[in-house]
């Protein structure tokens, strides 16, 4: 797979795209990003680990 497709399927998430644009004006920690969300923090951690390891924060 390809650097492209590779975060094009990393964005394809609605949870990826909402942190994305929450994170586009300023850092925040897990915890910060996590309270906006009514899923799990380890769960929050994984969408960021797929984020970061496609160069996209």
């Amino acid at each position: 797979m390809d650097d492209l497709s590779k975060v094009a399927d990393a964005i394809a998430d609605p949870v990826r795209r909402e942190i994305l644009m929450m994170l586009r004006p300023t850092s925040l920690t897990v915890g910060d990003i996590a309270a906006r969300f009514s899923i799990s923090r380890p769960a929050i951690s994984r969408h960021l680990r797929v984020l970061r390891e496609n160069g996209l924060v």
